[in-house]
């Protein structure tokens, strides 16, 4: 959430902002701004009011001891105005700043600088690329019929127990998304991360902290009786271990990293684009989080960007890393990086991770603070990334490895699945 001081001394760069984000309802800020003028002013008022309600107090004590009843009386009745006046600010400053708090949450994060123009995908900018395409044969094939050839995968299956989008692993298919999982959680903590197991399900208050709420309610699966959400990403449970916390500035920078199954109602996904793997409703995948000093917050990102692409390196996978325009961005982003892979059987780019950086966005919403060395508290960074998603990786891995005799497995997944190759 933006600080509303923000919009006070900045509203040019807001509205620049929100222009750069294709952000429909710009006249929100001078909604905003117009109620926190009456707040702040009413505010005022209610402060010179409890002054004088202060000051009337002192001198009821002393016309009482200098036997003065009755002037006493007039002052009590005048104190007595005052607080029934005082009541009804305070009331209407509630009012206020309910209706503040709820435009405000309204407002996606400021971009970067460095985020361009644009409204689509095809706005965003390639920052690099890196790997080889492989060569295959003629009759190469697409990871749904590879899935089939060698039984890894059943999506019918899946469709009979809950409904399209939920796939079944099967056998080597289902040893693969163990091999990955474990693979992605080590070498997550080989890096420094320490690793969680947070709860698949959150509240309404740990949506909210990520920016999930109120903006994706139609993506996320609601358990209405309970009132919680089932997670779209490790990211929500994880970043809320630290909501409400101040963290010592000596402990920073926070790495966490979790596994966790993601659960996404993808509303409206159907066609050839979402086929297999390409799009389902349930997937795994290996987050990581930090908490970071602001002044250390975007060279976070930097490190983060490499940890992913180092991970793709090892997978023997061709991608590039893509910096989304501000009309392809997450709500709560400042700047991310999209990570694709090349799906060589289906000839097309996949995006398998997004590296991100919220600054103060989520963390001004969960309120978590650093304390400085001179005791005073600030508002930390926050930034994740997928490292990484397991379908279309799985999807890329069959497409881009398959060979006469079987799916080759990169060296560096071996030892986690236990052979060299899928026949």
């Amino acid at each position: 959430m933006l600080p509303i001081q923000l919009l006070r001394t900045n509203k040019e760069l807001i509205l620049e902002g929100l222009k750069k984000k294709n952000f429909k309802e710009p006249e929100l800020v001078d909604k905003i701004i117009a109620i926190d003028e009456q707040r702040r002013a009413l505010q005022v008022e209610n402060d010179t009011i409890a002054a004088a309600v202060n000051s009337a107090s002192k001198n009821i004590g002393q016309l009482m001891a200098k036997g003065e009843k009755e002037q006493a009386e007039a002052m009590k009745a005048e104190v007595s105005a005052h607080k029934e006046k005082a009541r009804a600010i305070a009331d209407r400053l509630g009012e206020l700043e309910t209706a503040q708090h709820d435009m405000l949450v309204l407002l996606p994060n400021m971009p970067n600088s460095s985020v361009p123009y644009g409204k689509t995908p095809e706005d965003n900018e390639v920052v690099r690329t890196g790997g080889t395409r492989p060569d295959l044969a003629a009759q190469k094939l697409p990871h749904w019929d590879l899935a089939a050839k060698y039984t890894l995968m059943d999506l019918e299956l899946g469709t009979k127990i809950t409904g399209a989008g939920f796939p079944v692993f099967i056998g080597q298919g289902a040893r693969l998304q163990r091999a990955l999982i474990n693979y992605f959680l080590n070498y997550n903590t080989e890096a420094g991360y320490t690793e969680f197991c947070p709860p698949f399900m959150v509240n309404a208050d740990s949506a909210y902290g990520t920016g999930q709420l109120p903006d994706k309610e139609g993506q996320m699966y609601h358990v209405t009786v309970d009132g919680f959400y089932l997670i779209p990403t490790a990211e929500v449970p994880v970043t809320n271990i630290y909501r409400d916390t101040i963290v010592q500035e000596t402990e920073l920078p926070v790495k966490m990293t979790a596994y966790s199954p993601c659960f996404r109602r993808e509303a409206g996904s159907y066609g050839k684009d979402v086929r297999g793997l390409n799009r389902v409703h349930q997937f795994d995948k290996v987050e990581i989080v930090q908490l970071s000093h602001p002044a250390k917050s975007y060279e976070a990102l930097e490190d983060m960007v490499h940890h992913v692409e180092k991970l793709l390196q090892n997978l023997n996978l061709e991608y590039r890393i893509l910096r989304l325009c501000g009309g392809d961005m997450s709500f709560a982003s400042a700047l991310t990086f999209d990570f694709e892979v090349y799906s060589a059987a289906q000839e097309r780019w996949l995006e398998v991770s997004s590296v991100s950086n919220f600054e103060t966005f989520q963390t001004n919403r969960m309120k978590i603070r650093y304390r400085d060395g001179n005791g005073k508290t600030q508002l930390l960074h926050s930034l994740n990334g997928s490292s990484l998603a397991l379908p279309r990786i799985i999807a890329c891995l069959l497409e881009n490895h398959q060979t006469a005799e079987g799916i080759k497995i990169p060296a560096a997944l071996q030892p986690y699945f236990g052979n060299e190759l899928i026949s």
